[in-house]
């Protein structure tokens, strides 16, 4: 084995030095899958995305020119875990992004009492409302359908040049703004509250009005009532506001899409 890796080191000069930018690339994509949206799904198995960071890495890595950047690094097994947590860290700054969306979807099904209408989500092994789910589905649909994908490895492509793959040292304020980081957390409320404003307010309505039949009417059993047209007018709701919603969230994320 010894001889072949040195005869191919002599028909190839420089396949030592891609080898090594390989993994090292290929540690942060392995992050970066981990945490990302559309990838860090589990209903994705892992013979698909361990093949696609290998395949992405392959392509990635001549555009990086390795041999111009190529340092002495103290420890390899170091440079791989720093990469990892790199990826991993950028993947999170783009989750943040969508959880806003699960955050609304969230409200809206506690405040039309579709809370026991769970199902088995596979992406994260817990159960989900059915509603919550399908805005989240909807959500990434939106998100695929506008470039986010492209945004993404974008993002990707752009550490580099913030933390080259041989640094020993992650630059924390270059690499994550802290104002930008707690405008995107800040946004998960933000954007739920605006997502599930229209059904939040018209069941508050609804509860207004309720409360004043109860007054006026004490024989009238409210409590039933509220389980009946909370729903039914969630529902309505959902269905007269959903273009809007769809341009909401579009809009949303297209505020990102030189950000990530």
């Amino acid at each position: 084995m010894n001889e072949l890796y040195t005869s191919l080191m002599q028909m190839f000069p420089k396949i030592n030095t891609y080898l090594m930018a390989g993994a090292l690339v290929f540690a942060r994509m392995i992050g970066f899958f981990r945490f990302c949206p559309i990838f860090n799904r589990k209903d994705i198995p892992s013979l698909v995305k361990i093949p696609l960071a290998l395949i992405v890495t392959i392509f990635i890595v001549p555009f990086l020119s390795p041999e111009k950047c190529l340092t002495e690094c103290d420890s390899f097994m170091l440079s791989i875990l720093l990469n990892v947590v790199v990826g991993a860290m950028i993947g999170y700054m783009a989750q943040l992004i969508t959880i806003a969306i699960d955050c609304g979807a969230e409200m809206i099904n506690m405040q039309m009492g579709l809370s026991s209408a769970t199902a088995l989500d596979p992406t994260t092994s817990a159960q989900v409302s059915i509603l919550t789910k399908m805005i989240s589905l909807m959500g990434i649909l939106i998100f695929i359908n506008l470039g986010g994908i492209y945004w993404l490895f974008k993002a990707l492509l752009r550490s580099f040049e913030i933390f080259p793959m041989y640094a020993s040292q992650v630059p924390l304020p270059q690499l994550i703004k802290m104002d930008l980081l707690i405008k995107m957390s800040s946004n998960t409320l933000y954007m739920g509250l605006q997502i599930a404003s229209p059904v939040l307010l018209a069941t508050l309505a609804q509860d207004i009005i309720l409360g004043v039949i109860s007054r006026t009417a004490p024989q009238v059993n409210v409590f039933q009532l509220s389980f009946l047209f909370k729903p039914v007018l969630g529902a309505a709701i959902m269905v007269w506001i959903l273009p809007m919603l769809m341009n909401i969230i579009e809009e949303y994320f297209l505020s990102f899409a030189n950000i990530i």
